[in-house]
């Protein structure tokens, strides 16, 4: 499933949900405080173009946790809501299923990218 997986879900709409991920980036980096943020985001961009056989493994310390307050605020919000609508939506039907919990796996990582690391 996973080549599969990943040529439909880049074909049928995975591309715009790297876009996102790009575009925080982007972002992230005008500023040189906000460039470690950009390289994470840029990081998560390639799980969010093929997530089919890659996990998420989740740790860190106070330094993730400060950070992942501040990128809630920030940026978290929208990404994670992008995908959790994203995911209901592909969950309503039975052949969307593992396309919605794909989304529901990267809206998670979009409420705490920091810490987390993709295996």
């Amino acid at each position: 499933m996973g080549c599969l997986g990943n040529l439909l879900w880049f074909l049928l709409g995975g591309w715009l949900s790297g876009l996102g991920w790009l575009l925080a980036g982007i972002l992230w980096c005008i500023t040189v405080v906000g460039i470690p943020v950009g390289l994470q985001c840029f990081k998560f961009a390639s799980l969010s173009f093929f997530p089919f056989g890659k996990e998420i493994r989740y740790g860190g310390g106070a330094g993730s946790l400060l950070l992942n307050i501040l990128w809630i605020v920030l940026t978290g919000i929208p990404l994670a809501l992008e995908s959790a609508i994203l995911g209901c939506l592909l969950c309503a039907t039975i052949v969307g299923i593992p396309f919605g919990l794909q989304h529901f796996k990267i809206a998670r990582l979009a409420l705490m990218p920091f810490g987390a690391e993709v295996i």
